[in-house]
């Protein structure tokens, strides 16, 4: 058996920054993902001239044949390791990965990771409905006419029947996410919500109701990425990368071999064993909850619970600000933003201003350790990744 990489402790992020996000008029994507790109570069305390990598993900509203090419031409970088991913919204935590890899091998010394989209203003609600449409089987999916939500209803109905998980345990994710945009100025969505506004707003798919469902949004981030050896010279904290790991099982929910179980089984066992941790070391998580239950079944299959017991771990605010274990502390893609396979990079520069101690009202308390995850597709392509303000 060919053994794996060990990235632990290698590599850490030295910059980030996030634009605005929401309702964006008047701006491209391809403008956010450069202005990402400069707020990184000027967070880190360089100059553009000495980024030698860039990794980005193509746009919905605006795409470009050679995305990452084009950045760097837009930003007159020269990179030598230089490219665009995709794998939804397990994008940014995988080319996290990759780029860490290209890191600790000599293919780049500082790379930026920039990603942007306007979701919310790039597209009309007709080119959304066929992007949405179009993620189904052409053969075994689409002909019945299911959209993103109606997937993501099918999980949740599997859990519910599996599990006895309820309505009102998927509505406590979106209320925890939602206090914890309370306390994030930048966040879209602020003004707070109950559990009865939950289950009382709009029908989407069943079982998911409208807040049950992410923003759609406008916005982008960036991360700036170096050795741990070069990340003392910056200005920055740095935050180091523990462990990472990657799992896909299917792209098309019809082939999925079990509804309720994903490959983040996958993903976090070989972030933890490569991190020498364990669920029990992890102070807080960012967790992809494009919808709810997805939060329940990323909970149970990283090893935060057992499986069938997300629902009872989310309860009496367990996940929300000041709790247990605290889950998406920006509000995540339910109430901060979600501008499609970029939002999860929003997730991974909270973590990282969470482990520099920066955040004021809504830091964790001695947070060292910190989880994201991500997933692409119907549950599909999971990429896990931990963080420390230490390096073990």
């Amino acid at each position: 058996m060919v053994s794996r990489l060990n990235l632990g402790g290698k590599v850490a992020v030295v910059g980030a920054f996030d634009t605005e996000v929401g309702k964006l008029s008047g701006v491209t994507p391809t403008e956010l993902c450069v202005q990402a790109a400069l707020g990184a570069i000027a967070d880190a305390g360089i100059s553009k001239e000495q980024v030698d990598g860039l990794v980005t993900c193509n746009s919905m509203a605006q795409p470009i044949m050679y995305h990452a090419e084009a950045i760097a031409e837009y930003l007159q970088i020269f990179p030598r390791y230089c490219f665009a991913a995709a794998a939804g919204g397990g994008t940014t935590f995988s080319v996290i990965h990759h780029a860490a890899s290209a890191i600790v091998t000599g293919m780049a010394e500082i790379v930026v990771v920039a990603m942007a989209d306007c979701m919310r203003t790039g597209l009309s609600r007709e080119q959304s409905l066929v992007v949405q449409a179009s993620t189904g089987h052409p053969q075994f999916e689409q002909p019945y006419g299911p959209t993103v939500p109606a997937y993501y209803a099918l999980i949740a109905q599997a859990h519910m029947a599996e599990y006895g998980t309820t309505q009102t345990q998927f509505a406590e994710i979106a209320v925890a996410a939602r206090r914890h945009a309370q306390l994030n100025p930048a966040a879209q969505m602020r003004d707070p919500i109950t559990i009865d506004d939950v289950l009382s707003s709009r029908l989407i798919a069943d079982p998911l109701h409208l807040l049950d469902c992410s923003l759609v949004s406008d916005g982008g981030a960036a991360i700036i990425l170096t050795s741990a050896e070069k990340a003392k010279d910056f200005q920055q904290t740095p935050v180091y990368l523990l462990g990472a790991g990657e799992g896909h099982s299917h792209e098309h929910i019809s082939q999925a071999k079990n509804l309720t179980t994903s490959a983040a089984t996958v993903s976090g066992k070989q972030a933890y064993e490569m991190a020498g941790l364990s669920p029990s070391d992890i102070d807080f998580a960012q967790l992809y909850d494009c919808f709810t239950p997805t939060v329940i079944i990323e909970l149970e299959d990283l090893g935060f619970c057992a499986k069938g017991e997300g629902g009872a771990f989310v309860e009496e605010n367990r996940v929300g600000p000041g709790g247990e274990l605290p889950i998406n502390t920006h509000g995540g893609l339910l109430s901060h933003s979600h501008s499609g396979n970029p939002g999860s990079l929003f997730a991974l520069t909270e973590t990282i201003w969470q482990l520099r101690g920066d955040l004021g009202d809504r830091q964790v308390l001695d947070a060292s350790i910190g989880l994201v995850h991500g997933q692409g597709g119907i549950m599909s392509s999971h990429a896990t990744l931990i963080f420390g303000s230490e390096n073990n």
